[in-house]
């Protein structure tokens, strides 16, 4: 199983575990949610044998989820790869006839506790994470994380075994997506915020209707810090409408993309222009957000577009920050 994994870790296609196939696993990419319901019929027969039909019909038409947006729910943790250096791959697991109940673009919090208060209650470190599977998956789902030495809520998942659990809640929505919504989507990225563009150009490409241009700007420290680079490789040369450029601030001898901070020439060159048919969405650290865009307020609104989109002529309604 761990061999499956570290294939998703490089390449990130969609994979089935324990050398089961899309269509025959318990565990399926691109699987619809499960309704319940049904319909019993009872026949009774009358003295005179005539035949009484009686439909019960009792059927609901809520789709079944794993996720409670009001609720704590223990996931266990299937298995884990080392992604990069510095990131690693996790896969939980939950009831095979259901999915996870994610929109695109969401999130999940979780939660894992670090100790006690002086009053005797448990303390908690909370973190959101983007899952990068496929929102209709049933019965798993997948977190890319990057693990901080002084992290606690990454050390903690660092620290998992299989069969270990984690507390999650959720989906929070971040941005709406619907096919189509705007003609061009442009992203900028750092490090693990690839994860809800991810999350979106999945959505995207897997929808033979949607007909949105991507461009991604990807930066990074180095050429082995980026995250899923194979299968973002693969994306884009089987996609037409999706191009991607990477830049990292330590680039090697034989490397041949941009070089440094994401710049407004690498914006002008690479991603679409301002319009009301454009999207610039961004996610990264701190100083990345702030010098593209301006960080979120902080009660985490959207706060004022500053940085180099706004000296671009972007205005806030071109401009989603996650």
């Amino acid at each position: 199983m761990a061999a499956f994994l570290k294939r998703l870790a490089k390449t990130a296609a969609p994979i089935a575990f324990g050398g089961q196939t899309k269509s025959g696993s318990s565990i399926r990419f691109g699987a619809l949610a499960a309704i319940s319901g049904g319909i019993t019929s009872y026949y009774l027969f009358s003295s005179s044998h005539d035949l009484v039909y009686l439909d019960q019909l009792n059927e609901d038409t809520t789709p079944k989820v794993a996720l409670n947006p009001d609720k704590w729910i223990e996931f266990k943790l299937q298995d884990k790869v080392q992604a990069s250096h510095n990131s690693q791959l996790f896969r939980f697991s939950f009831d095979p006839n259901v999915k996870l109940g994610l929109d695109v673009a969401s999130c999940i919090i979780t939660r894992a506790p670090t100790g006690q208060s002086a009053e005797g209650k448990t303390k908690y470190a909370i973190r959101p994470y983007t899952p990068i599977s496929d929102p209709d998956a049933k019965g798993y789902f997948d977190l890319l994380i990057k693990v901080y030495p002084e992290g606690k809520m990454s050390q903690h998942f660092a620290s998992l075994k299989p069969g270990d659990v984690v507390e999650v809640k959720g989906p929070i929505e971040k941005l709406r997506y619907s096919a189509n919504m705007k003609k061009h989507i442009g992203m900028i990225a750092g490090g693990t915020g690839i994860t809800p563009m991810l999350q979106i150009i999945d959505s995207i490409l897997k929808n033979p209707d949607d007909n949105t241009q991507v461009s991604l700007l990807y930066a990074n420290v180095s050429p082995d810090d980026i995250l899923l680079k194979k299968k973002l490789d693969m994306l884009s040369a089987s996609n037409p409408n999706l191009k991607v450029f990477y830049t990292v601030d330590n680039p090697t001898k034989d490397w041949l993309g941009g070089r440094g901070f994401i710049s407004k020439q690498m914006v002008v060159k690479g991603l679409p222009v301002p319009s009301d048919d454009t999207l610039i969405l961004v996610c990264g650290p701190p100083g990345m957000m702030n010098h593209i865009s301006g960080d979120k307020a902080k009660d985490r609104s959207q706060g004022e577009l500053s940085g180099i989109l706004k000296e671009l002529g972007y205005t806030e309604d071109m401009v989603y920050k996650f």
